[in-house]
């Protein structure tokens, strides 16, 4: 175990957090929030000086294996939510650590679950902060500093593989520090352009960059209280709905788009399972609750809305849809389960696994049938290599395990129905916010124990890492030197 790079890498991204906290600060300058200025300042310098401290008193050359790739990344993420809750319990606005903690932890892992009865009263440059937690934790902050500080690009890899979402990744360029400006530039355009799109639908200037930020990331968090509802604008909601979709996609396909090679793009198979999942949902979902509406363009306009957020894990909502009939609940659970592409800012277990998981499945059934055949499976006319699919299923049972353990364990502490609870553990374990019966769309989560609120912010960052960063910590061999 290499321990100077592991603290070397988290004090670099420590110290782009403290840089990062300058932005709300300056916000609150500009409205005058005096009783935020402290509250900012106090982290910046904490944040600031501990990662100095660990960049300049390890100035070797340090090198990062798999192992501490994850552990770099886990860790990074813990201290980063830790920090990232001063500012919300310093100014009191949040006045409990714990519940400041499960805020900032939703925010990073882009989860958007809030213990905030009253959204609106925060003030802006804390909402400001809540936004950029969300469009960080979208992309990566580790994806943002593997893109500015100097490391070589085997060391580089493991971080970028323990932090981006999906069975497998790659480089989309040979240079994974170049690889990773790619991914930030393309973030960065999408992030701008809806943000130009919104103003241009008159969305005030404030509301629109928060807005866009936390869209960007498939956050959530919203800056009024009925999340979308209060906007009741036709316009604003297509754009939401496009854009939650397009953050939902691979990022490899708008790099594709970029140099001129869209058609390629459109072969992959996980985006016409992704694209075919949305469509088969919205028309079930509209047919389903056409008698509430009674009218087809408003049955279209809510079904598209909720399923392009639930199934991007963005978690905004323009209709309780609490109130919907069981089947278009059942439709809900399950994108919450599925998410979106890999390589994407989306939660859950992502289209990829699922239809790879589907393949298998009519595989053994073919073998049975045909025990002699050789059946291969393939993904995007590709066989599927061993270790991936040992790698979808493991993760697929690891998923399911702490989804039951967790369920049992908030109902230790809170006595809640199985739907309240059981979905909590789910949007917690998806990175989605959203949930139902006492956490619909209309609710939150400070109904929860703080004993609760302490497990679920422990299942946001196991979702957001996929699991199995998190669980390392706990196996006595990662400890161990080799």
């Amino acid at each position: 175990m290499n321990y100077k790079s592991i603290i070397r890498n988290i004090g670099h991204i420590l110290r782009l957090e403290s840089i990062i906290l300058l932005l709300p600060l300056l916000l609150s300058f500009i409205y005058k929030e005096k009783h935020l200025y402290i509250s900012f300042i106090i982290p910046i310098c904490l944040l600031f000086i501990i990662g100095e401290l660990a960049t300049r008193l390890i100035k070797q050359k340090t090198t990062i294996y798999a192992r501490e790739g994850f552990l770099i990344v886990a860790f990074s993420w813990f201290l980063m939510s830790i920090f990232g809750a001063l500012p919300f319990f310093l100014s009191k606005e949040i006045p409990n650590l714990i519940d400041a903690i499960f805020e900032s932890t939703s925010g990073f892992t882009t989860t958007g679950a809030t213990i905030v009865n009253d959204v609106e009263a925060l003030s802006r440059s804390l909402l400001f902060w809540r936004s950029i937690t969300q469009w960080l934790g979208g992309m990566g902050i580790l994806v943002f500093v593997l893109a500015f500080i100097p490391t070589t690009d085997s060391q580089s890899f493991f971080i970028l593989k323990a932090e981006s979402p999906g069975p497998s990744v790659g480089k989309l360029v040979s240079k994974v520090r170049l690889t990773a400006r790619i991914l930030y530039s393309i973030y960065i355009i999408l992030t701008l352009l809806q943000l130009i799109l919104l103003l241009a639908g008159g969305m005030p200037l404030f509301d629109s960059i928060n807005y866009a930020l936390t869209t960007a990331g498939t956050g959530g968090f919203a800056i009024k209280n009925t999340s979308i509802i209060s906007y009741n604008n036709l316009y604003f909601e297509i754009i939401f709905t496009i854009f939650m979709i397009l953050f939902g996609l691979n990022f490899n396909i708008f790099y594709l788009i970029l140099i001129g090679q869209g058609i390629r793009s459109l072969k992959s198979e996980e985006l016409r399972w992704y694209l075919g999942i949305i469509i088969i949902s919205i028309l079930i979902i509209s047919i389903n609750t056409l008698s509430i509406y009674n009218n087809i363009v408003t049955t279209l306009r809510y079904s598209s809305f909720h399923v392009a957020s639930i199934i991007t894990t963005t978690g905004f909502y323009s209709y309780d849809f609490n109130t919907w009939p069981t089947l278009s609940k059942w439709i809900i659970i399950f994108l919450m389960f599925s998410g979106a592409c890999a390589g994407s800012t989306s939660g859950g277990m992502k289209v990829s696994r699922i239809a790879i998981l589907i393949k298998n499945i009519i595989r053994e059934t073919k073998k049975l049938l045909h025990p002699r055949q050789v059946i291969t499976i393939k993904f995007n006319n590709k066989p599927v290599d061993k270790v991936v699919l040992n790698g979808v299923f493991s993760y697929l049972i690891a998923y399911f395990f702490i989804m039951i353990i967790g369920t049992i364990i908030i109902s230790i502490f809170d006595n809640y129905s199985l739907i309240t609870n059981f979905t909590a553990v789910i949007s917690s374990l998806s990175n989605i916010g959203l949930g139902f019966d006492l956490i619909g769309p209309v609710n939150n989560y400070a109904i929860f124990s703080y004993p609760s609120k302490i497990i679920l912010s422990l299942l946001m960052l196991a979702g957001r890492l996929e699991i199995f960063p998190i669980l390392m910590i706990f196996f006595p061999a990662t400890w161990k030197k080799l």
